[in-house]
């Protein structure tokens, strides 16, 4: 396997953005000290005469932002939370995985409408295994952050070990020193590691609720559970032969099944499902692994699994915590329109089926600005920046309002704007991999309810490994 190839496969679980090898290039590429500049490429040139009445539209309909600031005032999101109405999830994307100011408002939004929408879950797409050990962090105080970040955040996971991220996590931990009747919870969604913990909490429940299949658990995990680090065996997975990497589904496939045919009573049943779910999310890791990386086909398949997965996992935790979620990942998942064609379905298309009304996409613009993303020949992390949005995309017509940085109800605003919103047009969207050739576009009114639109922004500090 070359090592461009693995860079491309290990994106994957975050990016769509970082998989596309072959298109041609997205625009015209300059150098701008240690940084990269690409500019994307536009539609036609729109005339002035034709934008000015969908400018006029948005500075009607958009409400100012203050400030990407997670401190101080809140007033100015009390139109988002209008908009966001009585949702049980909301889905927070951002334009690229690695700008400051979209982690930062996302700690503003979350903070808001945990203290006044009665939201008490942030959802990452980050695995579940990951997810529990901060969420015993944020409830308990269990673990050292700083330790839990860099062992958990790897892989293509290392993009969330940023300053950013380690301060909502702080936040949620004061809060729920100053709240231990009524704490928030962190959750991983995603499928792309099962880490050491969650076998040892299915094989330890086994052991005490179902001896006599201890010895049929432990053989079909035999093996599987990680024994290093969760960058290195991440890696080492995907070097793995096909047929053994689809074994290794079967086996976690016939651990689930076995599990969830068990039928425990009374306050046991709380316990089993979480110990199934934790079965479960060690079959998802396996399954999601179980692909053929060379066929194109199959990529998109495990894609459209992989927000199937990211979906079912966020919704199971709305049912069994019973809290509203704010969840956090791309614009491309929370979106209800798919950017590519390689990208099936999008876990926003899959929560809007399963809980309708109850979950509303808010999408993320930017004109301008820098961020972090892996080098995608060489998957070393470095700090890029692009230049002005150009003429004819989303982004050039959207920054032309009056206010710099804004919330937009896309289902609300006049007929110019809503008509312009429902056609597809070059668009920012950038994963964790970079330079990424694909030109994309997409309509905004199709893919997202609500719009928040930034006109800078900065990269995120990292502190993981280059």
């Amino acid at each position: 396997m070359t090592r461009h190839k693995a860079v491309v496969i290990s994106s994957v679980l975050l990016s769509l953005g970082a998989v596309a090898v072959a298109t041609p290039a997205a625009g015209d590429t300059r150098q701008q000290s240690s940084a990269t500049v690409l500019v994307p490429v536009s539609e036609a040139p729109a005339s002035a005469q034709h934008a000015e009445p969908v400018v006029a539209a948005v500075e009607r309909s958009a409400h100012t932002l203050r400030s990407t600031d997670p401190e101080g005032s809140l007033r100015d999101l009390q139109a988002l939370g209008r908009m966001v109405r009585g949702a049980d999830v909301v889905g927070l994307g951002e334009a690229t995985h690695g700008s400051r100011d979209f982690f930062r408002m996302k700690h503003r939004v979350f903070r808001y409408l945990v203290e006044e929408k009665g939201f008490r879950s942030f959802a990452l797409e980050l695995p579940w295994s990951s997810g529990v050990r901060l969420n015993e962090y944020v409830l308990d105080g269990k673990g050292d952050l700083k330790n839990i970040a860099h062992e958990e955040f790897q892989g293509s996971y290392r993009i969330w070990n940023n300053q950013d991220y380690l301060d909502l996590i702080e936040w949620m931990r004061t809060y729920n020193l100053r709240h231990p009747d009524d704490p928030v919870q962190f959750m991983g969604d995603d499928m792309g590691y099962a880490g050491p913990e969650s076998y040892e909490r299915v094989t330890g429940y086994v052991a005490r609720r179902y001896p006599q299949l201890l010895n049929r658990v432990t053989e079909l995990y035999r093996g599987l559970a990680p024994a290093t680090d969760a960058g290195t065996y991440g890696e080492e997975y995907f070097k793995l032969p096909l047929a053994e990497r689809r074994e290794r589904a079967e086996r976690t496939g016939k651990v689930y099944d076995l599990l969830r045919q068990q039928r425990p009573a009374g306050a046991d049943r709380r316990a089993h499902l979480w110990m199934v779910q934790d079965a479960r999310a060690i079959h998802q890791m396996a399954k999601g692994m179980a692909f053929d990386f060379d066929d194109e086909d199959q990529v998109a398949e495990m894609m459209k699994l992989r927000d199937q997965v990211m979906a079912e996992n966020v919704a199971w935790w709305r049912t069994h915590t019973g809290d509203r979620i704010l969840l956090s990942a791309h614009n491309t998942h929370v979106s209800y329109d798919s950017f590519d064609a390689r990208y099936p379905k999008t876990q926003g298309a899959f929560l809007r089926d399963a809980l309708g009304a109850d979950y509303v996409s808010i999408g993320f613009t930017f004109y301008k600005g820098a961020f972090k993303a892996f080098g995608a020949e060489d998957n070393v992390m470095r700090t890029y920046r692009v230049g002005a949005a150009r003429p004819g995309s989303n982004e050039h017509t959207l920054d032309k309002a009056r206010q710099d940085d804004y919330i937009l109800d896309l289902r609300t605003v006049p007929a110019p704007a809503r008509a312009w919103l429902g056609k597809e047009r070059a668009t920012w969207n950038i994963g964790a991999g970079w330079p990424d050739p694909v030109r994309y576009t997409t309509a905004l009114g199709r893919a997202h309810d609500i719009l928040i639109h930034l006109h800078d922004v900065e990269a995120t500090t990292y502190l993981g490994t280059p």
